[in-house]
Order: structure tokens, then sequence, then C-alpha cells
């Protein structure tokens, strides 16, 4: 059974760090963009931050630029999602999906995602 799980979500303060992870079981990453969405309560999911399949193309939102990295393990079949300067605006449940292979090419378009985790919530407040 093809499956994504997030983890590392939780309660912070403005200006704190979490780290997410997504781990696939059932299929190997490495043949997959990888892309980490966000959606809060009343707004559409949107894409935060996309991986290519060798890592070694990244695609941000400007809202996160210069606050979160993404990165991807293949080996342990895990992306990670490293979030710093956390501020109100970025609570929501977080998702990790898989898309397709588009070789060194990078795209963060909720539509090209076929798998999805079940995501996990970040609440930053003081």
């Amino acid at each position: 059974q093809l499956q994504l799980v997030e983890s590392g979500g939780g309660l912070v303060q403005p200006g704190g760090s979490l780290r997410l992870s997504c781990a696939a079981s059932g299929f190997t990453l490495d043949y997959h963009t990888i892309g980490w969405f966000r959606q809060a309560p009343g707004k559409e999911r949107e894409g935060v931050s996309c991986i290519s399949t060798s890592g070694g193309s990244t695609n941000y939102a400007d809202s996160v630029k210069g606050r979160f990295t993404i990165s991807r393990d293949n080996a342990k079949n895990t992306v990670y999602l490293q979030m710093n300067s956390l501020q109100s605006e970025d609570t929501a449940v977080y998702y990790c999906a898989a898309g397709p292979n588009l070789g060194s090419g990078v795209a963060c378009y909720v539509e090209y995602y076929d798998y999805w985790g079940q995501g996990t919530q970040v609440t930053v407040s003081s």
C-alpha cells in the first residue's frame, strides 16, 4: 500500500523552528518530485516548497523564502522541511505529496501531485 506519513508538527512560539518529515512506504521516493503544501482554515491548499527527484532543484513560495528549507534523503526514503522564524501566518495543516518524475525540473502545483499524506498540524502562537 502506497503511503506518505508526515510528522514533526506541533505548537511553537513565533520565531521558533520545527522540522517536518515525510516518510514513504510501499514505494520509493527516488522517482518522484516531492512537495510540501499547506492549508489554513478557510483557505485553499497552497504549495510551500517542492524538490526534484535528485534534490538538485527546489522551489519555494515567496512567503517562506529564506526561512524554510526542503531536503531529501533518498536512502531513508524521507523528505524534510526545516522551518525557521515561524510566524502566525504559517499556521496550517502541512501535507507532503509525491508527484511525477520531472527529471531535474520541479513544479509546485497541487494538481501535479498524485499521492498525499494525511497532514500534520503546525500552530504558531504565543
